[in-house]
This record gives C-alpha cells, sequence and structure tokens, in this order.
C-alpha cells in the first residue's frame, strides 16, 4: 500500500515539475519576444535615412532626432524629411525638402560640373530658418565678426559657422600669392536669390562671396539663358583656395553647373561619410 502510495505521489510532484517547466519555458519565449521587440526597435534607429542622419551629424548642437519620417528638435519642432512629390529641377531649388538636398552628391574631385548638377544649391527653408533665424532680425543677433585679410565679416556663430570661417582665414594666409582672390569680400545680406522667391544662402550668416574681379558667375555670361539652357562653364579662382574651404565644411558654388565662383557655403552635411 505505502508503494502504491508512494508512486501516486512521484507521479504528481513529476507532473507539477513539468508545468512548472512550460511555465518558465513560456516566460522564457516571452522575455525572447521582447528582446526581439526591444531590438527590432534598434533596427528602426538604424532605419533612419543617410541624408536625415547626415543632418543628425552635421549639426550636434541641436540634438535633432529622427521620428516617423521627421526631423525633430528639442522644443518639439518637426520638418518633414521627404513631401513625397516627384519634382522637375526648377521645383527641387523652390520647394526643397530635406530629401531633395541631397538628391545630388557634392564631389570635391570634380573639375567641370555635370549638366544640372547644383548640390546645395537646394535648400529646405523650415530647416535652415529654424537654425539660422526666420527673420533678418533672429538671424543678425547670431551674427559675429571674423577677421578676414583686412575685413570684418559677419558671419553666424550658429553650428560654428564662423569658427570655421577663422580656420579657413588662417590656413589662407599662409597663401599670400592667393590673397587678391580673398579681398574685397562679402556675407550677409538678408535677401532672396537672384529671379526666384526663395531665400539666399547669405540671409543666413553662412556664406561669403570672394573678389569679384576675379569670379565668374552664370547669369553674368549668360544673361538671356534660362535655368535648363546649357551653358559654358567658366572659372578664375584657384582650387588651392577651394580645397582649404572644402577641408573646413564649405561648399564651393564653382562646382554648380549654374557656376558661382565667388560663393562659399558652410554645409558641413555634404562632407558626412
Amino acid at each position: 500500500m505505502m508503494k502504491f502510495v508512494f508512486a501516486i505521489l512521484s507521479l504528481w510532484l513529476f507532473a507539477c515539475n513539468c508545468d512548472s517547466e512550460q511555465k518558465t519555458n513560456g516566460h522564457a519565449d516571452s522575455l525572447d519576444t521582447i528582446e526581439c521587440s526591444r531590438e527590432g526597435d534598434s533596427l528602426s534607429v538604424n532605419s533612419v535615412p543617410a541624408y536625415a542622419q547626415k543632418i543628425i551629424n552635421a549639426y550636434p548642437d541641436f540634438r535633432i532626432r529622427y521620428t516617423d519620417g521627421c526631423l525633430v528638435f528639442t522644443d518639439g519642432t518637426r520638418i518633414t524629411c521627404d513631401d513625397g512629390k516627384t519634382k522637375s529641377f526648377i521645383e527641387k531649388l523652390d520647394n526643397c525638402d530635406v530629401e531633395d538636398m541631397f538628391s545630388m552628391t557634392y564631389d570635391t574631385t570634380a573639375t567641370t560640373p555635370l549638366y544640372l548638377h547644383d548640390c546645395g544649391r537646394g535648400r529646405c527653408e523650415e530647416l535652415f530658418k529654424k537654425m539660422y533665424g526666420s527673420t533678418e532680425i533672429e538671424a543678425r543677433e547670431n551674427l559675429v565678426y571674423v577677421d578676414w585679410f583686412g575685413q570684418k565679416i559677419p558671419f553666424t556663430k550658429v553650428n560654428g559657422a564662423s569658427e570655421q570661417l577663422k580656420k579657413v582665414a588662417s590656413e589662407l594666409a599662409k597663401l599670400p600669392r592667393y590673397r587678391k582672390y580673398l579681398t574685397n569680400a562679402s556675407s550677409f545680406y538678408w535677401r532672396k536669390v537672384r529671379g526666384a522667391n526663395r531665400q539666399s544662402a547669405h540671409s543666413y550668416g553662412i556664406a561669403i562671396d570672394i573678389n569679384t574681379t576675379y569670379s565668374n558667375y552664370w547669369l553674368w555670361s549668360n544673361p538671356k539663358c534660362s535655368e535648363t539652357d546649357k551653358i559654358q562653364y567658366t572659372n578664375r579662382i584657384p582650387i588651392e583656395i577651394v580645397k582649404v574651404f572644402e577641408k573646413h565644411g564649405f561648399i564651393w558654388g564653382g562646382k554648380w553647373y549654374h557656376y558661382d565662383t565667388m560663393h562659399f557655403e558652410y554645409r558641413p552635411e555634404f562632407f558626412i561619410d
């Protein structure tokens, strides 16, 4: 009799143990699911579009995040990255979103721009006004003066732009043979782009035009041409000057099909790998 009771008790304990293991394993499966979900979340972080990540990395002071197709600032401002519209060349200039800015690549090795290749000429106004000022008064509040070959050049301090321009000036000062190209410069000027309704980069204090005496501009040479006409490229700015600017995050208007060889603009996002 005792053996029978002992056998029944053993079977009951075994059954309880199996049930406990099943519950434990079930809990473990649940934890695995949670971990997968967390891993999935991290994958969603990694799925940030490359162009959005370049903005985030290029402008760390703003601590921008990417959420649901938007660049999100710490104050809650959301800027849509891609409006989903198929645009012509002109539309990408006049109604540029963040994604449109990166529809072309900035090639530091290029010598003659390809037809309609104007990387950096398009700017998402909502983004730039958020960073540098949405009005002339706001933009002016961010200006500091940079010593520039006998001049005091107003330039924005936002995103370290003025500090980078100082570095450019310091390096170019070691190349006195190029001084004539650098004098009589101009920078901040709140205005629209000539012939367009979009804001000039000079409005934000992120652009400098060097000596126009030695510069070429596509409309000066082709006053009757439209944006989509074919034009002849010309330039007189030494490439050594260009390389110094590019080293410190400035793109050059001479890399544009619609060339503007006097123009240098602080756009570090185009130098982010």
